[in-house]
């Protein structure tokens, strides 16, 4: 496996990434050419007055077509998506009805319906009976009049976006779309102490293949792994880097990257995208190392054979671009801070192609003998997301907080990282408890997991 190194840089996963087949997604704007209005011939109430409802006769739809379609472009260049727009608009029940049978035909994964006219949006209704996938409704303000329409507001699986020209919103549905694609084409690797032989079955939200292997594997590669000057090299620069280091060998720094390599050989071999493994007793072999370089290079890797864990790593990988922290939760009552604390936190907190956090190194905590942790230092005063996918209860969990800290270890206890986060509006810290191994999040994506929970029904905790 390859692991190039930079100046400054640590390596993540350098192996060949499973193709992915962009998503279609087809689009309407929805409102009357003018020369139609003023015919007396718009399918609306106004027609005999030949009268521009909201947005009015200044709005200049065409115009602001234009304007949207070459945003619209930009947004999903990044994505696997392919958007199909309709060429004009839609305004009346014929164009609408072969719109909808069109869409019959094409089976796209998503629809982006943006309707610049107040008394269009019940023709929207048809739409939504026919399709039953996700779909995104913008409506720009002034272009309805009075409350916005109730059945768009609270309409299952619809994304609906009444705002002043929000790209972001936008932006955030079509990632949506993106994120349950890209999972449903990728495959997610187990390794388990507990399989004896290879197992295969799919996850039935995210429709995502999960392939199982036994330990053993890893294990093998690891021990039977020759290091590399490639990988002596990734040690050195993992040592260089760091603030400190407490309390490690070299042998240390040398099974960590063998580990890196044993995982990024696993993940080749099985043509996976993401990998977990039942890692917390494999001594000196633990990925430690590994698990935080690759999830800051989108590789989502993790801990301890935990499936939702690891799904929320994928899915936040898709969603927000960024890789995630997997952690175990305690609590500050006192203060009602939420403290996270793990061995795999990534030091890319913002993204692949961000500069890094800077860390310390130490032990593991908890077991012999010392195999290498990254002691990430989180910047304070940033915002934070807390995420966590539940598959038994269909839920996502979504909680904006603001970075206080990385506690230094005494006084307080855990694993190598340590962050301390204000939740924001929460009086009992407690109650955003969402089980084991939720993962943090630097960046405020709250909003990115609504529309994610909108447009794919599932329930959601947040405080967005």
């Amino acid at each position: 496996m390859g692991c190039a190194t930079g100046p400054g840089t640590l390596a993540g996963a350098g192996f060949a990434r499973r193709r992915k087949s962009p998503g279609l997604v087809r689009g309407a704007f929805f409102y009357p050419p003018a020369q139609v209005v003023l015919d007396g011939k718009c399918e609306d109430g106004w027609r005999s007055h030949q009268w521009f409802t909201w947005p009015g006769n200044q709005f200049a739809p065409e115009q602001q077509q234009a304007k949207f379609t070459g945003r619209l472009r930009e947004i999903v260049a990044d994505l696997d998506l392919t958007l199909k727009l309709e060429d004009g608009p839609l305004s009346t029940d014929a164009a609408i009805g072969a719109f909808v049978a069109d869409v019959e035909r094409s089976k796209p994964e998503a629809l982006l319906l943006i309707n610049f006219w107040n008394s269009f949006s019940p023709k929207l209704k048809p739409i939504l009976a026919a399709f039953k996938g996700p779909i995104i409704v913008y409506q720009p303000v002034g272009a309805n009049h009075q409350l916005p329409p109730e059945f768009l507001r609270t309409a299952p699986r619809v994304q609906y976006i009444h705002s002043v020209e929000n790209w972001d919103a936008l932006e955030r549905g079509l990632r949506a779309v993106h994120a349950k694609v890209r999972l449903a084409q990728s495959r997610l690797l187990r390794v388990s102490g507990q399989l004896q032989r290879e197992t295969d079955h799919v996850e039935p939200f995210f429709k995502l293949p999960i392939h199982g292997i036994p330990t053993a594997q890893f294990n093998r590669v690891f021990d039977e792994f020759t290091l590399t000057d490639e990988h002596r090299a990734l040690a050195r620069a993992v040592r260089r880097r760091a603030r400190s280091v407490t309390d490690l060998k070299e042998q240390a720094f040398l099974d960590a990257v063998r580990a890196h390599a044993a995982v990024g050989q696993l993940l080749e071999r099985h043509e996976a995208d993401a990998i977990t493994i039942e890692c917390l007793f494999l001594k000196h072999r633990k990925p430690c190392l590994s698990f935080a370089l690759n999830n800051g290079a989108l590789v989502p890797c993790g801990c301890e054979n935990d499936l939702d864990a690891t799904l929320t790593l994928l899915l936040g990988a898709s969603l927000f671009g960024r890789g995630g922290f997997q952690h175990n939760p305690e609590f500050d009552t006192e203060h009602q801070h939420y403290f996270a604390s793990h061995c795999t936190c990534a030091t890319r907190l913002h993204g692949p192609d961000q500069p890094e956090a800077p860390y310390h190194l130490r032990p593991f905590f908890h077991q012999l003998p010392k195999t290498l942790a990254l002691d990430v230092q989180w910047p304070a005063g940033q915002p934070a997301t807390l995420f966590k996918y539940q598959s038994a209860k269909t839920t996502l969990n979504a909680w904006r907080g603001r970075i206080i800290t990385s506690p230094t270890c005494p006084p307080t206890g855990g694993c190598a990282t340590r962050v301390l986060v204000k939740i924001e509006g929460v009086d009992d810290v407690c109650s955003v408890y969402c089980g084991p191994h939720p993962v943090l999040y630097c960046g405020d994506f709250a909003r990115h997991a609504r529309a994610f929970a909108q447009l794919y029904p599932l329930a959601l905790r947040t405080n967005a």
